[in-house]
């Protein structure tokens, strides 16, 4: 097996990203082809003190920074990481791709350049968001922000079968976001999907509202890539507050000080429950490949974890699975 990996793709790159493939190459045993200026990936290797033979470099001589347009880029920048990258697994040079860069030309380069799956009209972006009673799917996250039904539809299906076949949840239960729990409430178009995921083989169990994001109520979270991806940044910015704040007041007096030392593992544990790094990356559901996206701010940690969830999806052929339930 072989992941391509683009060193060029993030805030922290290609530092954090050349940290993470010697980290995952040396936990998983597997092959990865870095792409991306290959004089600094070389020098940041041997930094890193890498001498084996499971790590090979392409060279990109174009970077797709975090502001440029998704469309333009892709058609403009042929010889960026991104989409050499991709070329590389559509040429079948390579199983999976993963990339920390711009999202956006992910997307797009992934969509053009691979295709989609027979039966997906549109890619959805999935994360793993932690619960109150483990963890959940929320599918779309930004890969599409103005879906029909039928495509909503589609990504509750492709959902349905990561959790099955990816995390383990052998009948996971399905919930569309929406601003109430009745049938009556929301947009039409919202409606409507809720008729089509009713009359699907789903385990669908109705309108879920915002406040169930974390509460665990269902195991697959429904909605369109704007909703969604707002809700994933507010959801980021709580965390990050809420760390905040709690050490801002512990640190204010002697008592709180002494309490945080007592605490100081129950604070690690809960860090480590609320931390992105721990899941990896975002699968991009729907294209002919599998590909995985990583947060702008993936550490090394992201990173190497991205790089085994892209690897778990090619070796238990998350694809064909999805093309069954599809069919």
């Amino acid at each position: 097996m072989k992941i391509v990996i683009d060193a060029m793709g993030g805030d922290f790159a290609p530092e954090v990203v050349i940290k993470g493939a010697v980290a995952a190459v040396g936990e998983y045993n597997i092959e990865l082809i870095l792409v991306g200026d290959e004089a600094r990936i070389r020098s940041l290797l041997e930094k890193n003190k890498y001498k084996g033979n499971l790590i090979s470099v392409y060279p990109a001589t174009e970077v797709i920074e975090m502001h440029d347009s998704a469309a333009s880029s892709f058609r403009k920048k042929r010889n960026s990481s991104i989409v050499v990258g991709l070329n590389l697994v559509k040429e079948g040079k390579a199983d999976a791709f993963f990339s920390a860069g711009n999202t956006g030309a992910v997307v797009c380069a992934a969509t053009l350049g691979l295709g989609l799956l027979p039966g997906i009209e549109r890619p959805g972006i999935g994360i793993v968001m932690p619960t109150l009673k483990g963890i959940s799917f929320i599918i779309d996250v930004g890969a599409n922000i103005d879906p029909k039904p039928t495509q909503m539809l589609q990504n509750a299906i492709m959902a349905d079968v990561y959790m099955k076949h990816i995390l383990g949840k052998p009948n996971p239960s399905v919930g569309l976001l929406n601003v109430g729990e009745e049938e009556s409430k929301g947009t039409d178009f919202v409606k409507e999907t809720h008729e089509l995921l009713s009359r699907s083989k789903l385990n669908f169990i109705g309108n879920v509202e915002g406040k169930d994001l974390f509460s665990g109520k269902c195991d697959i979270i429904v909605c369109d890539g704007f909703v969604g991806n707002v809700a994933l940044k507010v959801s980021e910015s709580l965390a990050e507050a809420m760390q905040i704040f709690l050490k801002k007041h512990l640190l204010s007096n002697f008592i709180g000080k002494l309490g945080a030392v007592l605490l100081v593992n129950n604070f690690k544990k809960f860090k480590k429950e609320m931390d992105y790094s721990e899941y990896g990356g975002a699968p991009l559901l729907g294209v002919n490949s599998v590909v995985m996206i990583g947060h702008g701010r993936s550490n090394a940690k992201a990173i190497k974890n991205a790089i085994r969830a892209a690897k778990e999806e090619v070796e238990r052929k998350f694809n064909e699975k999805i093309l069954e339930a599809i069919g």
